[in-house]
């Protein structure tokens, strides 16, 4: 093999990782831009979770306090019923229990 030869193959073998490096570039140009979109979708999905859902949570959070609360309200006077049936046997209890002396 000659010089020339030798020269020609080498020549030859840097214009294949020419091409071949040209390839990559624009695959990286490719993967550059799909990062760019990734990196936009995450920027939008942070900013629907800080002013959408967080805040739609802390509404049915705060939904829940307030059925919280009326429940309880709403269940004082049914204690308060209960209380005062348990009272009016107690005194049925007496009130047999002095008829029964009384007799």
């Amino acid at each position: 093999m000659t010089d020339g030869e030798k020269l020609d193959r080498i020549l030859s073998e840097m214009q294949g990782m020419k091409s071949e490096m040209q390839g990559m570039k624009s695959e990286m140009q490719g993967l550059t831009q799909r990062t760019a979109n990734i990196e936009t979708d995450v920027r939008d999905i942070k900013l629907t979770l800080e002013n959408e859902i967080r805040v739609n949570i802390q509404r049915v959070a705060e939904g829940h306090l307030d059925l919280s609360r009326n429940l309880h309200e709403a269940m004082r006077p049914s204690n308060e019923v209960e209380m005062l049936a348990i009272k009016v046997r107690m005194l049925e209890t007496d009130l047999r229990e002095l008829k029964a002396k009384l007799a």
